[in-house]
């Protein structure tokens, strides 16, 4: 297996959570509304801290659920836990390794919270400390960049976010996931042939709003991860308040921007940078308006609603960081000093 292989997996990957874990996934629910949280405490780590960003909105917007991401540090090196009284504690970790995220879950179990954790080994020390184990259905990973367990994680998200709200229209939406995935996966030869333009890219940020804040993350991180470029991702809201001041002639700038709530938000900003800065743009996009202003458009399908973007944009990010990594004849299955699992406390 090579981390381009088990990045095509995903559709598959995803159609098979979908299949195998829906009901479990609707007792968890169950259990969730019978408790009646009054808020969210998530705990995760890199990869899986991303895929707390999207719970931020989904949940938040879909379910009226506030979500608090954690300090774990709190719990460990200070011992000193906050009140955590009627709280959902929510842990995300594929391999349920980290002793810091395993340290909040048991934390909100002594105070007499409920606990789920969404993981990929439920043996895994994250499991055992949970009332409630979500199994994002993955499979093994081999490479070190995360990628099939990553996209399964948003999957199972946004499985849990239909069950709590009963939604047979979010459930007939997601049956249809998988093949938004595969279409995206059918543009592996064409971000190949774009990855060439960046060759020798050093820095550049990524934009990314809403439900897409942890697409901006996540396909960041992968950048850093995979070919050391120097990627930082911002709110489009936040780079306006500053950071713009660093796009000039040719500066990098990727950006997520589907049709939906936040769009007319991003779409100002990206033509300032077009045509005021000359900045170079790498759009992910469903709107002919926002891909026509990239040097380098990347169309996702037109049907995605916006909730579930984050999980369709995620794969050609992924590839992109993949061949741009190749590209610069980097390791791509073992980037430098990171390893697969990495147990922080």
């Amino acid at each position: 297996m090579s981390l381009h292989s088990e990045i095509l997996e995903q559709p598959e990957k995803i159609a098979l959570l979908l299949k195998e874990q829906r009901g479990e996934i609707e007792k968890i629910a169950g259990q969730i509304k019978k408790f009646d949280p009054n808020y969210i405490m998530l705990a995760a780590r890199g990869t899986s801290d991303n895929a707390g960003r999207y719970a931020n909105y989904l949940l938040g917007s879909r379910n009226g659920l506030a979500v608090a991401l954690s300090a774990p540090s709190l719990y460990t090196y200070y011992q000193t836990p906050p009140r955590l009284k009627n709280a959902l504690v929510l842990g995300i970790s594929q391999s349920g390794q980290s002793p810091d995220i395993v340290s909040v879950l048991a934390e909100g179990r002594k105070q007499n919270c409920l606990t789920v954790s969404l993981v990929n080994v439920v043996d895994s020390p994250l499991a055992k400390a949970s009332d409630c184990v979500i199994d994002i259905s993955a499979g093994t990973e081999f490479a070190t960049a995360a990628t099939k367990t990553y996209s399964t994680s948003l999957m199972a998200l946004a499985m849990l976010s239909a069950a709590l709200s009963e939604d047979k229209q979010a459930w007939s939406e997601l049956e249809k996931v998988s093949g938004w995935v595969t279409e995206m996966i059918l543009l592996d030869g064409e971000i190949a042939q774009a990855a060439q333009r960046y060759r020798y890219m050093q820095q550049c940020v990524v934009l990314g709003r809403g439900f897409n804040y942890c697409t901006a993350f996540e396909w960041a991180l992968k950048m850093k991860e995979l070919s050391y470029v120097e990627a930082e991702p911002y709110s489009t809201a936040d780079f306006m308040h500053g950071p713009i001041a660093m796009v000039q002639g040719g500066f990098p700038v990727f950006s997520i921007v589907p049709q939906g709530k936040v769009y007319q938000s991003m779409i100002g900003p990206l033509q300032q940078m077009k045509n005021d800065l000359d900045a170079e743009l790498v759009v992910l996009s469903n709107v002919p308006e926002a891909l026509a202003l990239a040097q380098t458009p990347i169309r996702i399908p037109t049907d995605v609603p916006e909730w579930l973007t984050p999980i369709v944009s995620i794969i050609p990010a992924q590839l992109f960081a993949y061949h741009l990594t190749a590209v610069k004849c980097y390791n791509t299955e073992k980037p430098r000093t990171i390893h697969k699992v990495t147990e922080t406390k």
